[in-house]
């Protein structure tokens, strides 16, 4: 600890962007293959369009994709700048999530967490699903390390709590809550407690409701096109994470006053 403090700050700003950069590549993987319940390990990068496999060099976040103009160096095919986005998205949060928690045990889960929002994220607005293989290893993760910085308790009322409310307005609803959403709050819930879980619930369903209002009024879309519900509920957890505490605390204040 006392070598990594001796490290200039510049430094290690650009490490934790570097970071960024790097696991948004891999979060492009994710993103890409989980839904096709392929590996993210094998093969190796490689174009969608021809197969060829990706150069090194080419495989430099954000930076080869800026230098190859946004195409494949093999067969030019035009490349979806979703992937820089996300690399630069992923990159953005690691270190807001740097500057709000410093080097702690707190940065080094929102190391985790942030970026499996991402691919969350990208995912159930293409899909309308959330994997199990990131909801379940999440819920694990998220027993494990809320035991280990809100109780067992906590993490354990937050898990049934999360998931419990869930799963009632899925059978209420007929089927109107998918079983991704289910088990992704129940993992948030562990993580985070039941007195988070319900915070990110409220700000997920405000969100929901006010991008939903505006799609429907504005876009003239119906309501099957609306974007699921797993975006919220990640934008809700990261807002959470940052700003729980003072969220509840406010909240508090006012019913007290």
């Amino acid at each position: 600890m006392e070598f990594i403090q001796a490290i200039p700050h510049p430094v290690l700003v650009g490490a934790v962007i570097s970071l960024g950069l790097v696991i948004g590549s891999f979060a492009n993987v994710c993103i890409h293959r989980l839904p096709l319940n392929e590996s993210v390990v094998f093969p190796g990068s490689h174009c969608p369009a021809c197969s060829s496999a990706v150069r090194p060099l080419d495989n430099i976040p954000v930076i080869s994709y800026i230098i190859l103009a946004g195409k494949c160096r093999d067969c030019a095919t035009r490349i979806s700048p979703i992937y820089p986005v996300i690399e630069a998205v992923t990159a953005a949060l690691l270190i807001t999530g740097f500057f709000r928690f410093g080097l702690s045990f707190d940065f080094l889960v929102f190391v985790v967490v942030a970026p499996t929002l991402v691919i969350i994220t990208a995912i159930d607005i293409e899909h309308q699903i959330i994997p199990d293989v990131i909801t379940l290893p999440g819920i694990v993760l998220g027993l494990a390390v809320g035991t280990y910085t809100i109780g067992y308790a906590n993490s354990l009322l937050g898990f049934f709590l999360g998931g419990g409310l869930f799963y009632l307005l899925a059978v209420l609803s007929n089927g109107g809550m998918g079983g991704g959403d289910i088990k992704y709050i129940a993992a948030a819930g562990a993580l985070l407690g039941w007195q988070k879980v319900l915070l990110v619930i409220f700000i997920g369903a405000l969100l929901g409701s006010i991008i939903g209002l505006f799609q429907i009024a504005v876009q003239k879309i119906s309501r099957k096109s609306l974007i699921p519900f797993g975006p919220f509920l990640a934008m809700g957890t990261l807002i959470t994470l940052f700003y729980g505490n003072s969220l509840i605390q406010l909240y508090l204040d006012y019913l007290v006053g």
